[in-house]
């Protein structure tokens, strides 16, 4: 083995507290705290960034598609762009809509809106929606001027299934004395969640026929969404896909409309781990601190150590030991604190909010309902490891110099 019975033996008992040097135990149970507290920090921030990352695209895509086609105007004869989408490679489901921007009132609140009518089918076959519904059901929208509106859009205007919702677009009619708004009444049939704040506060969803109708758009559409079997791997299929796109329209790929957004949480990510590794290196500083005054307390120890036949590859090991059993159990510690919170991270946080009475966590400022975290297995390594090597590292110094310690000037100082 690469210590010896004796060296763990030596190593343990120094890391005991002993009379007249409580100091140096209290420096080291720091520099322990340090390091689990440092570990369990940046796997939970991590997690919950990666949380943040993943809800947020899965939520977006799942609502948005992984690419869609655009024009100028409404998209005439659209069946035959649809077919051919549908069957090039790589693409798993074309959705034909209209969408349009509106003004929605109901009992006295209103406030702006996004419509959008897609195929009863084609809703269906969106996940987040269609296995989302709160009460109602989709199938309503079946009949003549049915919506379905989001959660937190139902509890701010007070609907329900079967209430009243005006639609109030800005394309009406033109008259002798301007133009006036084109205002239709349209019954709730669903409410939904999606879980994301944006989405249940202002997407109103209606059948393809009614958007086409209350939008003017005649047989035609707005746009038409794409979705492919790698959502990252869009951007390989677009040659192939823009080959086959009529003149007048363009593609454009999730990652062109949300770029910005996603860099800026990637950033956000790389600049907390960053800021947050240094509360490890400052644990790291501890141990040094702990072992450094250590070896200056056991200096006698050190030289009875030497006279009796130990070598400086002994002292050595006895010094890394106890100081990478600091790091080492501290980090381990850390990782399981970390993970654990983690895991149950919304259900402290809720926890919390019933003990202190205030909203630790805001929906319309952070986009989801619910605080999100994935733990992966990499990021989990890579903290674990780098609290290894720093712990290792700061044993180095302190434990070359017990090393170094002459045993005939230490015993004639002592």
């Amino acid at each position: 083995m690469m210590f010896s019975p004796v060296e763990r033996l030596i190593a343990r008992r120094y890391l005991r507290p002993t009379k007249g040097e409580g100091f140096i135990s209290l420096v080291a149970g720091f520099a322990f705290l340090g390091i689990a507290l440092g570990v369990g920090t940046l796997i939970v921030v991590m997690a919950v960034m990666n949380g943040f990352r993943f809800e947020l695209l899965s939520r977006v895509l799942g609502v948005n598609g992984h690419a869609t086609v655009i024009s100028q105007g409404p998209i005439i004869d659209y069946q035959p762009l649809v077919d051919r989408l549908g069957e090039a490679p790589g693409v798993e489901l074309v959705f034909p809509y209209v969408e349009g921007q509106v003004m929605a009132s109901a009992n006295g609140a209103a406030s702006g809106a996004l419509v959008r009518g897609l195929r009863l089918e084609d809703l269906k076959q969106r996940p987040f929606i269609a296995d989302h519904v709160l009460a109602g059901s989709l199938d309503r929208l079946e009949g003549e001027n049915v919506a379905a509106v989001g959660v937190r859009m139902a509890q701010r205007m007070g609907l329900r299934v079967g209430s009243p919702l005006q639609l109030i677009s800005p394309k009406g009619t033109a008259t002798g004395i301007g133009m006036i708004p084109k205002v239709v009444t349209f019954t709730v049939g669903a409410v939904f969640e999606i879980g994301m704040y944006e989405y249940d506060n202002s997407f109103v969803y209606l059948s393809l026929a009614d958007a086409q109708r209350y939008f003017q758009t005649g047989e035609g559409v707005t746009a038409i969404e794409v979705e492919v079997q790698h959502p990252d791997l869009v951007g390989d299929l677009r040659p192939g896909i823009d080959q086959l796109l009529p003149p007048g329209t363009q593609l454009l790929t999730w990652q062109q409309v949300n770029s910005h957004f996603f860099n800026a949480l990637l950033v956000e990510r790389n600049v907390m781990f960053l800021i947050l590794t240094l509360i490890v290196l400052v644990a790291a500083f501890n141990i040094i601190t702990g072992l450094t005054m250590l070896v200056r307390s056991k200096t006698r120890d050190i030289a009875v150590l030497r006279s009796m036949g130990a070598t400086k590859g002994n002292i050595l090991s006895i010094f890394l030991l106890a100081g990478t059993a600091i790091g080492l159990v501290g980090t381990g510690l850390g990782a399981v604190l970390g993970i654990a919170f983690a895991a149950n991270i919304d259900a402290i946080r809720l926890f919390l909010e019933r003990i202190t009475g205030t909203e630790l966590f805001a929906a319309e400022i952070r986009f989801l309902s619910q605080m999100p975290a994935r733990i992966e297995t990499g990021d989990v390594v890579s903290v674990v490891l780098m609290g290894l090597v720093l712990s290792l590292l700061a044993t180095l110094y302190p434990s070359f110099r017990a090393a170094a310690t002459d045993p005939v000037e230490a015993l004639r100082h002592e």
